[in-house]
């Protein structure tokens, strides 16, 4: 290996430790006294319940470890949106698993716990996916109610996805582990089957102080909610668990049971490793964001034997579309090249951008994806579309418009990874996550914004620098430096993948190595929601 691949490893190697090192703290949920009073009460952790329920040593994917990352901080902190949710495997079958975390203010509800717990529900919803909810929580945040409780998108929202949810049969089972309060009451009944650990889960929509106030009762909360009362009494609960053990094998025991759905039918055979050695991953992205890199290198090192059938090899050379296996399923990629290429013209186009032909190109891959029924992989590094009098004159705008078109009205599954920068209009028609991939998630060198910071702050400061001169102002180099350095610092740190990870603009920062995986899991989420519709992408003007 050269000197450069070895600068490459050891800085990639270093972005993936502070990620497992920032997770290994998220882990810890409230801290470690929380978890002592939890086990002195005889409950698990949100993560102990989630490690037990499922199967052992079968791939997981968790889903916004890093949600709430670095927000709050006024309220404490909400080490992962207080709510932890992995799609893994029980009694042999994929699932999808939300566990609230009562070290974390007692598992309530802030503004991101709403828009996390949203986005499993939409997994399931998307996907099919059987959901299992794993319930201790003191309900809404009530200092930030106004920021989780009116709006179409906030706690009720997740009533109405549990009603949908019933009537498309998906699978929804849910287990009062601890409190389960007001309107959070309604989840486990909406559920198909609901349980509950006696002694320490309790369901009311008013607890013993509320009720006291409001209609003068003095009654003790176990006797209001417990196991006891709405197992024999009210008949809310379906069963009654002596422990958390007793509880989630019941859990176990029950999804053991539950029927094969109808399928996609998403082609896959066995499974090849990748030929070359995926490890080099590791060594191909460069250790700054303006260096090149081959694109190629990373997709043979990903797919099955390292082999790929390119679609239209020699057009639109800055973006690759490419029929391959991933962990034996079919899948269709599009990837953005990072290095420069020589167009149809012979003209030199630069690595990581769109250019017209590039996006017609994706544009008609994207269409036969959806006709042969292929899930489309995204890998995105761009920094725009070209820009210029030749791309205007050119139809730029028009060619980009059709990718969009074609890709938004795909109707296979759509799968995202953000390998570097996702800039602009490249984040829409690479298939951001206002473009619904079924996963979206970064590397540790993803950056998402609408510009990289150096050219946001150059822009920034020419309009402060206008804006003065308008007024009889000037502004001297030093403090336009400095007024530069300000922005760019300020931009910097929100296209970093934790930013995007914090408000759930991606799914997961993963390990590069882990990206087979990820896709593989998806794919087979995915094939448990057959294709209803016809693709038509509309009108795509030419």
């Amino acid at each position: 290996m050269d000197i450069e691949f070895n600068k490459n490893e050891d800085k990639m190697k270093l972005l993936i430790s502070q990620v497992e090192q920032r997770l290994q703290k998220i882990h810890e949920g409230g801290g470690k006294k929380r978890i002592d009073k939890l086990h002195e009460q005889g409950k698990m952790s949100a993560r102990e319940r989630v490690e037990f329920l499922l199967d052992k040593n079968t791939p997981r994917t968790e889903i916004g470890a890093f949600a709430g990352y670095e927000m709050y901080a006024e309220h404490g902190g909400c080490p992962s949106g207080g709510v932890v949710i992995v799609i893994g495997y029980v009694s042999g079958k994929q699932c999808i698993v939300v566990a609230n975390d009562a070290t974390v203010k007692a598992g309530a509800w802030f503004p991101i716990t709403g828009k996390k717990n949203l986005r499993a529900q939409e997994i399931a919803i998307e996907n099919r996916l059987p959901i299992i909810y794993l319930v201790d929580s003191a309900g809404v945040y009530l200092p930030m109610q106004d920021e989780i409780f009116p709006d179409k998108e906030h706690f009720g929202r997740i009533f109405r996805n549990n009603a949908i949810m019933s009537s498309m049969g998906i699978t929804q089972i849910a287990a009062v582990m601890g409190s389960c309060v007001a309107g959070g009451a309604y989840l486990p009944i909406m559920s198909d089957e609901a349980m509950i650990v006696d002694k320490t889960g309790s369901i009311f929509l008013a607890g013993s102080y509320l009720v006291k106030a409001a209609v003068g009762e003095s009654i003790d909360n176990e006797t209001l909610g417990g196991a006891t009362t709405h197992c024999e009494i009210s008949g809310v609960t379906d069963y009654k668990c002596k422990d958390d053990v007793d509880c989630l094998t019941r859990i176990r025991n029950i999804v053991s049971k539950i029927g094969i759905a109808d399928k996609a039918g998403f082609d896959r055979i066995e499974a090849q490793a990748p030929k070359l050695n995926q490890e080099e991953i590791l060594g191909i992205i460069p250790d700054s964001r303006d260096k090149q890199y081959d694109m190629y290198e990373i997709i043979k090192r990903i797919t099955d034997n390292s082999e790929y059938e390119e679609y239209k090899e020699l057009y639109g050379k800055s973006i690759i579309c490419a029929y391959a296996r991933i962990d034996g399923w079919a899948v269709g990629i599009v990837a953005n090249q990072r290095k420069v290429v020589k167009s149809k013209k012979g003209e030199m186009q630069f690595g990581g951008v769109i250019y017209s032909d590039s996006a017609d190109k994706a544009a008609r891959f994207i269409m036969n994806c959806n006709q042969k029924k292929i899930p489309l992989v995204f890998l995105q590094d761009a920094t725009g579309f070209m820009v210029g009098s030749r791309s205007e004159h050119g139809g730029i705008i028009k060619d980009g418009a059709k990718l969009v078109n074609a890709m938004s009205n795909s109707v296979v599954p759509k799968f995202t990874i953000i390998v570097g920068n996702s800039y602009g209009a490249a984040n829409y028609a690479m298939c951001g996550k206002a473009y619904d991939p079924r996963l979206i998630v970064g590397w540790p060198t993803a950056q998402v914004a609408v510009m990289g910071g150096a050219q946001a702050a150059k822009v920034l400061v020419q309009i402060e620098v206008a804006s003065l001169k308008a007024k009889g102002e000037e502004i001297n180099a030093e403090k336009e430096t400095e007024l530069f350095n300000k922005i760019k610092d300020k931009y910097d740190q929100q296209t970093t993948p934790y930013y995007a990870a914090s408000r759930l603009w991606l799914d997961a920062i993963i390990n590069p190595l882990e990206t087979r995986k990820v896709i593989s899991m998806g794919i087979e989420m995915a094939n448990g929601a057959p294709i209803q519709k016809q693709y038509n992408v509309g009108v795509i003007q030419t």
